[in-house]
């Protein structure tokens, strides 16, 4: 299992040019899924895994996000209620970019401001996530999440385990809300895909 996290890490940053290099990210992001697929085979997925994929998917979740405005030379990924994946993610990001852009990670705690970022991971130990996702969607954030119910909570994207793997589920309504738009490649390898009337 330690190999499968040592993989994760390796993951080669997103480029803005070149359909080759999108189609490897997209590659390396399902051979994320597969690898916690494995664990779980081998006695269980360990959250450590779990939380090392997320991170993963998170990155490169950012690559796939075509934003209304320009975001500047800057992507800033906040993270609340889960600073293991705080952790994971500023470690994955460390020297890369998403474009020609940094990835700066924030963590954050409950009550703090919400402002300035372009993704949102509200994690399962967050004390008020229904709040940070209004607050969210107010600043025009795309919010991630990782519970039940976190598409019908307003999220735009979020984490399922489904059959032992990660997988990710969409809402075009709440990108719409924030002014974002996913790629078709992000479209075609969601777990479910959440339209208008939904």
């Amino acid at each position: 299992m330690g190999s499968a996290s040592l993989t994760l890490m390796a993951v080669p940053p997103l480029v803005a040019n070149g359909w080759r290099n999108r189609l490897l990210a997209l590659a390396m992001m399902l051979f994320a899924v597969s690898c916690l697929a494995v664990g779980s085979q081998q006695g269980g997925a360990t959250p450590v895994l779990e939380r090392s994929v997320k991170a993963a998917f998170l990155y490169k979740f950012l690559g796939y996000l075509e934003f209304s405005s320009e975001p500047g030379p800057t992507l800033v990924v906040g993270v609340l209620g889960a600073d293991d994946v705080a952790a994971e993610l500023a470690q994955i990001t460390s020297g890369r970019t998403v474009g020609n852009r940094n990835v700066s990670v924030r963590r954050l705690a409950d009550g703090d401001a919400l402002t300035g970022l372009q993704l949102l991971f509200v994690g399962g130990d967050a004390n008020q996530p229904g709040a940070a996702l209004r607050a969210a969607e107010k600043n025009g954030t795309v919010t991630v999440t990782e519970q039940d119910d976190g598409l019908q909570s307003g999220s735009v994207i979020n984490f399922r385990l489904v059959e032992d793997r990660v997988r990710f589920e969409v809402s075009l309504p709440a990108a719409e809300r924030c002014n974002v738009r996913l790629s078709s490649r992000l479209l075609s390898v969601a777990y479910h895909v959440q339209k208008g009337g939904q």
